[in-house]
C-alpha cells in the first residue's frame, strides 16, 4: 500500500470532514459516523476491505479493554451520588464556607468536585434546582451562577478521566490515569477560575431574571452527612494518584506499595467509591439499586460505542502511516503542544462534543508524537492535557451541554453567547497558557 502525502491528506480531512457533517448537521451518531469514516479513510488509501474490518475490530478491542470498566463505573458512581443527594449535601457544605455574597464561587467549586465523577450535564441538571434557589435568595443574576456552575463542571469534564473523551485520549495516547487525574486537577484550577471570573464580569451587564422555582425531590432528613457525601468522590481520586506516585516499579514493589498498587488500580479505586456512595444512602430497595445500576451501565453503553469507534478510527489512520508521512514533509517540532490544542480547538467547534472532539484528535495525534517532540512521558501527558483544553472552545449552539445550561437556567440564546460561550473560550486559552507554563518546567 503505497501512498503519497497529499494522498493521506485528503482522505484525512475527508474522514474529518464526514465526522461533523454527520454528527453536526444530520445529527447522526457519533458511532456510525466514526465508522464511516474509517472505512473512508481506508478505501481511499487503498487498503483491502479485510484489512479495514481487521484494524477496526483491533483497535476498538484495544480501547474497549483499556477503558471499557471505567467508563462503566464511573457513570455508576455518578448516578448513585446523584440519587443519593450526595451532590446537593456537597454544595451546601461549599456555600457554608464561601458565605452567600461568594455564591457564585461556591457553585463553581461545587461543580468542580462534583465534576470528577459526573458528566457536565447530569451535574448541571442534578445541582440546577440549588443554584437557582441561591439566585433567589441572593439576588445574584441567574447568569452569573449558571455559568459558574457551568464553568467548573466543564472544566474537569475536558480534562480528567474517567470523564470519556480524557479517558479514550489517555488511553489512545499512552497517559498513566493517575498521574494525568493528580496533574489535570492543578491546570483544570485557571480554567475553572477565568470562567468564574467572565460570569462574573459579563453576567452583571445581563439583566436580572427571576429564578424559576427549585424542585427538591428529596427532604433533607434523608441527605447523607458532609464526609459521607464527599468521600465517594475524594477516595478514589487519591488512591489512584497515590497509585500513580508511588508504584513507580510495580514488579520490585513490596509492603504498603503493594496495597497502594492494588487499592489505585483505577477499576479498583472506582468499585470503592461506589461501595462509599452507597455507604451515603439509606433504606435501599432491591428494586432501587437494580435500577440505579442498570441506569449506570446503559448510560456506559452509548459513551463506550463512541470511544469504541474513536479507537477503530486511530487505527485506521495509525495503518495509513500518517505520523510517518507527516515527518517527512512537515516541520511539526515547532508547533509542539500547540497542534493538538489547534485540531482538537477546530474540531470541537466545527461539531459540538467536546468527547467526539478530543477521541478523534487523539487519533490523529497518536502517530505525529515523534514528528511533535512529544514522544516521551511528559510529551504525552502534555498533548493530552492539550487536548483538553483545545475540547472546551468554543461551547455554542451545536453543543448539547450548551443546551442543557440554556434550558435549566431559562438564559435566552443572546446570554449564552455572550456569557457561556464566551467563557469556554477563555477556559481554553487560559488552560492552554497553564500547559504551556507546566511544559517548562516538565521540559
Amino acid at each position: 500500500m503505497a501512498t503519497s502525502f497529499l494522498q493521506v491528506v485528503i482522505c484525512l480531512l475527508a474522514g474529518i470532514g464526514v465526522i461533523i457533517l454527520l454528527t453536526a448537521k444530520f445529527r447522526v451518531h457519533a458511532f456510525f459516523a466514526l465508522m464511516i469514516a474509517c472505512f473512508l479513510v481506508g478505501l481511499g488509501v487503498q487498503m483491502p476491505v479485510s484489512e479495514i474490518i481487521s484494524t477496526v475490530k483491533e483497535g476498538f478491542g484495544h480501547i474497549m479493554r483499556s477503558l471499557g470498566f471505567i467508563i462503566v463505573l464511573g457513570t455508576t458512581l455518578g448516578a448513585l451520588l446523584e440519587h443519593t443527594g450526595s451532590t446537593r449535601v456537597m454544595a451546601s457544605f461549599i456555600l457554608k464556607k464561601t458565605g452567600e455574597r461568594r455564591a457564585p464561587l461556591a457553585m463553581s467549586i461545587t461543580g468542580f468536585i462534583v465534576g470528577l465523577p459526573i458528566f457536565c450535564d447530569s451535574g448541571y441538571i442534578v445541582l440546577s434546582g440549588l443554584n437557582q434557589s441561591l439566585a433567589r435568595r441572593t439576588g445574584i443574576s441567574v447568569a452569573i451562577m449558571a455559568v459558574s456552575l457551568a464553568t467548573g463542571l466543564y472544566a474537569v469534564h475536558c480534562l480528567l478521566p474517567p470523564h470519556p473523551g480524557a479517558a479514550a485520549a489517555a488511553g489512545t495516547i499512552g497517559v498513566d490515569f493517575g498521574r494525568l487525574i493528580a496533574i489535570g486537577v492543578l491546570v483544570a484550577i485557571p480554567g475553572m477560575l477565568v470562567g468564574y471570573w467572565w460570569a462574573r464580569y459579563a453576567g452583571k451587564k445581563v439583566p436580572v431574571v427571576e429564578a424559576p422555582e427549585e424542585h427538591i425531590d428529596q427532604p433533607a432528613s434523608e441527605l447523607p452527612s458532609v464526609l459521607r457525601a464527599f468521600l465517594p468522590v475524594i477516595v478514589p481520586i487519591l488512591l489512584i494518584a497515590m497509585n500513580s506516585f508511588f508504584m513507580v516499579e510495580r514488579s520490585a514493589a513490596k509492603g504498603w506499595h503493594t496495597v497502594f498498587g492494588i487499592l489505585g488500580e483505577p477499576v479498583i479505586a472506582l468499585s470503592i467509591g461506589i461501595l462509599l456512595a452507597f455507604n451515603a444512602g439509606r433504606n435501599w430497595t432491591k428494586a432501587a439499586v437494580g435500577r440505579l445500576l442498570q441506569e449506570g451501565a446503559e448510560k456506559a453503553g452509548g459513551i463506550l460505542v463512541i470511544i469504541g469507534a474513536g479507537g477503530a478510527f486511530g487505527a485506521v489512520l495509525a495503518a495509513t502511516k500518517l505520523g510517518q508521512h507527516f515527518s517527512e514533509t512537515l516541520s511539526l517540532e515547532t508547533m509542539g503542544i500547540f497542534f493538538p490544542f489547534l485540531l482538537t480547538f477546530i474540531l470541537k467547534t466545527a461539531q459540538g462534543s467536546s468527547t467526539v472532539a478530543i477521541i478523534t484528535a487523539a487519533s490523529i495525534i497518536q502517530p505525529l508524537l515523534p514528528s511533535l517532540g512529544l514522544d516521551t512521558e511528559h510529551g504525552k501527558l502534555l498533548s493530552v492535557l492539550s487536548m483538553g483544553a483545545g475540547s472546551m472552545m468554543i461551547s455554542h449552539a451545536n453543543d448539547a451541554y450548551f443546551w442543557v445550561i440554556a434550558k435549566f437556567s431559562g438564559l435566552d440564546m443572546r446570554t449564552m453567547l455572550k456569557v457561556y460561550s464566551v467563557a469556554s473560550l477563555w477556559m481554553g486559552l487560559i488552560t492552554l497558557l497553564s500547559v504551556y507554563i507546566l511544559s517548562l518546567f516538565l521540559s
